[in-house]
Order: structure tokens, then C-alpha cells, then sequence
């Protein structure tokens, strides 16, 4: 890609109080919103990029400083424009897409939060502690906390939200990232509906315990992510529902008005880290059909993800060149098999279906500012991660043999394969190919719009499907034993191994660095071997964003904290 170039800037964040540290990048500005349009909080429709901010000023011809388009704004604190796409719910139990993620962060808070260089920071927990087994953490929450309308944050909050994401019949999506709580397991199987069996409790109005099986050590990094956020008591177990000018939030930001076309989020005197220094923000919902790089150009918005193509030839701009950014996102895109039924429930004919494709060549044949190749589940970049290649090996001979193994001699006696993709395009369609090729397989291959699908997985999953997977917090189980641990509401092919389940457990419980890595690159080889799914590569997004904003600092999972921002000058 050509050199780098990144400029010294003080550190920015919210405005800094004796427990609020300040969580500046020291580098280059980073900002961004998620893509527009709706997608699963970390289920995002296989090769489409993630659009995040991004963390490196890119010139890649040598060029004079530009000023480009300018964002002018009032005397006072200003206000910031974000092209962020339509919600599909601002509720932290019921959303399930990075897009509404992107909205339930600002309007409501969570007990601690990720730093640009992935460190876990307080938010309205001041301190936590870890037992020595791993199996309680109490959390301390600071004092005085309020909800966006002045009443009392107290942990009784904490207690409430956090038993919202089990709420029988309806659990969040994302319910799984706390499966190793006590009695997570037992609410998400269906053996029990008492929501008060959670291991989490108050004895006090800072205090917050929790009892864990196991895996202790990660939970403070878990909670950092947007449905674990805290809503007031009057959120009952239904969905909450945007309500302008009366919703009662925790995060730094409030509803103030809704159009068809525009969010505009108010700065919330109340937050915890005090008002922030970005008095509006307004999200766009959409341009109307104007090209982003347009509406970044005619100054219709200050941050505004853009595709990988449009990257391409912005790093070469003058004017423009100066304001893209690069997010170091941590997403994974992979294709799954349905092993609950039919032929992929035998490990064989995924063997051999995952045998027949040259992932790694498929992968490379995709423009390298969309994507890396993959190695493994676990995307480059994340901590913890295990080294190695993990995919099949490409054996077309070997795939054969498997196949007919598994009694489907030359694909004889296998019923057509249904295969729905997200629009994978060139990709998808090398994919139908080598199989009919190589494996002499029937492939009926279809796409469709993303709530379709979305519905698809949830009912009556395909043979084939594919999906990318972004961070929701900084640890390797997030891509391990959350999308494919037995029974986790994120494992839509269905499939249980044993092996795999007690390998996620030791790394999840591990307190020494190294055993934890032996533990998931155990899990990572067993992936490679049983096959559930193949992952493929890992994704690269790029956004503008404009001259003179400040403190928009990404840290890979997506989401923006938006009381960070300022604007030069202010």
C-alpha cells in the first residue's frame, strides 16, 4: 500500500474529571460509523466491508498538506454529522447488528469500555476484581452515577439490564458472550425461565458480583460490549422503542429528534465522564442516493464510510487523500455448513466439501483493500491470538475419496445442496463451480435481502451459508467458542464437539497467557479438522473524515465513542 504518514495530536476523550481519564489516540485522528443499512451486531453479510473509522492517515503519493473541505460549526460546542445507517432496534437486549450498536453505545453505557489499543478502561464501574479461581468478579461502580434524566444509577440497574438479555422466549442474540456466567446456560437451553437464577447480583448500590463457572479474567472485557449496556428501571422486558425528547438513557448521548432521514443525539449533562464536547451529533440515516465521497465533498457530513474501491483511487487524491482513514478492524468472514441435519451433519462430507475449494486462492483473488486472506477464525490483530494456518488443506483427490467414504461416490446419492450467500459475487460463483467441478455435486445457489436472510438462519438454515463475524470485545473466544460453542446463540450451523467445547473452556479459565493459547489453538485445529465452518479472510474498512475533528478513536470492534469527539479549536 505505499507509506503511512501520521501526525502527533494531544490527547482528546471526554472531558477529563479525577475518574474520568481522558482516551486520546496520541497518533492519528480515527472515526467512523458502521455502514449504512441494517446487519447482525457482529452477523454482517459475508464480503460486504465492514465501514468503520479508521486509524491511519493514508497518503500514498508524496503531496502537500491540503485543507480540503471544511466543516464549519457554531461558536459554542459544534455539532458532527455521521452517515451511520438505520437502526434496526436501540434496545442493548434486543439488537443484533453493529449499525444499531453503533446508536445503543452513545445512548446508553456500559460498566467498561475498550481503548484504541485495546485495553479495558472504567466506565461506570470505577474498579473490579477478579477471584483467584477466576469464578467472581465484583465490580465497583462510582459514585453518584445518574441516568440521562438525573435519577440514580445505582447496581439493583445493573442487575435488571443484564437479565433483560434472557428474557424467556425473546434472549438477546448475543446472550452467549456470557454463557460462562452461573445459570446463563441453563436460560438459554429452556431448563429454567427464572431470570433470577443468573449469577449476578447487588448487595449493595455500588456493588455488583458476579458468579461465574468459569473464565472470570474475561468477563470485564465482555461487558464492554453494547448489550451489556444499562437501561433504567422502567425498561421492562420488552423492546425499547426510540421515544425523542423522553427517553431515559445512561450513555453520553440523548434522543432529541427523528426524521425520516436523521437521528440528532443531544450531549447528556448526567454522563458519567460529564457533558461531552460535541453538543449534537446527527446520524444520518441516508444520503438519498448521493455518493458518500460527494456528500463528504460538499460537506454534508464529517465522517462517512466509503467502499474499498473508492479508497483506491481517494489515496491518490490531493484534496481528499489527507481525510481517509483506515480502521484496523477485527472481523472474520467465513462460510458455515448446517450440521444439525443432512449430509453436513457427517464430518466427512464437510471434509471433503471444504477439501474441494482453494480457499486460500479464493481468498487472494479479492481486492486486497477489501480483505486479508484468513489463517483461522481468529482475526489478525486481536490479543491472544493463535498463530498458524488453520484452513482444509486443497485435495481434490483426498475431498473424493471422503465423499465417497461417507457414501456419495462421485456425488452420487447426495441431494442438491442449497447454498445462500450474502452477495459474494465472483467468489460465491467460483465456490458453486469448484464443487460441481471437482466434487460432481449439484449446487442450487441463491441470495437474498439481509432481513430475509437473517430469518433464514434463525428458522431453516442452508446447507451452505456465509456470514462475517466483528469483535464485540478484545479476546480470542469471541470468534471461537461464541460463534461455535455447543448450544451459543451464535453458532447457526447447529454443531457440538466436545473436544472443541472443553478447549474454549481451558482457554476462556486459563490465568497464565501461554495456556491459554495452547488451549485455543487446540480449539482452532479442531475447527481445521471437523470443519463446521471454513474461514476465509479477514476484512479492511475505510471511511473521511474531516479536517480538524479530534478524539474519534476506533478500536477495531466497529463502534465509536462519540463522547470522545471535539473539534480543533474548541
Amino acid at each position: 500500500m505505499g507509506p503511512e504518514l501520521t501526525g502527533p495530536e494531544p490527547p482528546v476523550g471526554p472531558p477529563p474529571t479525577p475518574d474520568a481519564p481522558a482516551w486520546g489516540d496520541e497518533s492519528a485522528p480515527q472515526a467512523g460509523p458502521a455502514a449504512p443499512g441494517p446487519r447482525w451486531r457482529r452477523f454482517l453479510v459475508a464480503l460486504i466491508a465492514v465501514a468503520a473509522a479508521a486509524a491511519l492517515v493514508v497518503q500514498l503519493l508524496p503531496m502537500p498538506v491540503s485543507t480540503g473541505p471544511q466543516r464549519t460549526f457554531a461558536a459554542s460546542n459544534g455539532s458532527v454529522t455521521f452517515l451511520a445507517g438505520a437502526p434496526a432496534s436501540i434496545d442493548p437486549a434486543h439488537h443484533g447488528d453493529l449499525g444499531s450498536a453503533q446508536f445503543v453505545s452513545q445512548l446508553y453505557e456500559t460498566l467498561t469500555a475498550v481503548d484504541p489499543q485495546l485495553n479495558i478502561r472504567p466506565a461506570l464501574a470505577a474498579s473490579w476484581q477478579v477471584n483467584s479461581s477466576g469464578t467472581q468478579v465484583t465490580f465497583t461502580l462510582r459514585d453518584h452515577l445518574e441516568f440521562s434524566d438525573g435519577s440514580p444509577l445505582t447496581a439493583s440497574d445493573v442487575v435488571h439490564s443484564w437479565r433483560r438479555l434472557f428474557t424467556p422466549g425473546n434472549p438477546s442474540p448475543l446472550a452467549s458472550l456470557i454463557a460462562d456466567v452461573k445459570g446463563a446456560r441453563e436460560l438459554l437451553s429452556g431448563q429454567t425461565t427464572d431470570t433470577s437464577t443468573l449469577g449476578v447480583s447487588a448487595p449493595d448500590p455500588r456493588t455488583v458480583v458476579v458468579d461465574m463457572v468459569q473464565g472470570g479474567g474475561n468477563l470485564p472485557a465482555i461487558v464492554s460490549s453494547a448489550p451489556f449496556a444499562i437501561v433504567p428501571p422502567s425498561a421492562g422486558d420488552g423492546e425499547i422503542m426510540p421515544a425523542p425528547g423522553s427517553m431515559v438513557g445512561s450513555g453520553a448521548y440523548t434522543l432529541a429528534s427523528m426524521t425520516a432521514d436523521t437521528w440528532t443525539l443531544q450531549a447528556n449533562p448526567h454522563y458519567w465522564a460529564g457533558k461531552p464536547a460535541v453538543d449534537t451529533v446527527n446520524m444520518l440515516l441516508t444520503i438519498n442516493g448521493q455518493s458518500p465521497v460527494d456528500a463528504f465533498s460538499a460537506g454534508t457530513v464529517d465522517v462517512t464510510p466509503i467502499s474499498f474501491t473508492d479508497a483506491g483511487w481517494l489515496a491518490y487524491d490531493r484534496q481528499l487523500g489527507p481525510s481517509l482513514r483506515e480502521d484496523p478492524s477485527l472481523s472474520v468472514t467465513y462460510y458455515g455448513f448446517e450440521t444439525r441435519r443432512g449430509p453436513f451433519a457427517d464430518a466427512r462430507v464437510r471434509q471433503a466439501f471444504a477439501m474441494a475449494i482453494d480457499w486460500k486462492r479464493l481468498a487472494q483473488l479479492e481486492d486486497p483493500l477489501s480483505s486479508v486472506p484468513a489463517t483461522g477464525m481468529v482475526p489478525a490483530g486481536m490479543p491472544g491470538r493463535p498463530s498458524g494456518d488453520f484452513l482444509p488443506v486443497f485435495d481434490v483427490a483426498r475431498a473424493r475419496q471422503l465423499l465417497a467414504q461417507a457414501g456419495y461416490p462421485g456425488g452420487a446419492g447426495l441431494p442438491a445442496i442449497t447454498f445462500i450467500g450474502g452477495g459474494g459475487g465472483d467468489s460465491d460463483a467460483a465456490i458453486v463451480a469448484m464443487l460441481q467441478t471437482n466434487l460432481g455435486v449439484t449446487v442450487q445457489y441463491q441470495t437474498m435481502d439481509f432481513g430475509a436472510y437473517q430469518q433464514r438462519l434463525a428458522t431453516d438454515p442452508p446447507d451452505i451459508w456465509s456470514l462475517s463475524w466483528v469483535a464485540d470485545y478484545p479476546g480470542a473466544n469471541d470468534f471461537l467458542g461464541v460463534l461455535l460453542g455447543t448450544g451459543s446463540t451464535a453458532n447457526e450451523g447447529g454443531w457440538s464437539n466436545s473436544d472443541f467445547d472443553a478447549a474454549v473452556a481451558q482457554g476462556s479459565s486459563a490465568s497464565d497467557p501461554a495456556a491459554a493459547l495452547a488451549a485455543f489453538t487446540r480449539a482452532e485445529q479442531i475447527v481445521q479438522d471437523q470443519v463446521p465452518v471454513v474461514p476465509v479472510s479477514y476484512g479492511r474498512s475505510w471511511s473521511l473524515v474531516r479536517d480538524g475533528l479530534l478524539g474519534a478513536a476506533q478500536n477495531g470492534t466497529g463502534i465509536l465513542r462519540l463522547a470522545g469527539l471535539k473539534w480543533s479549536g474548541q
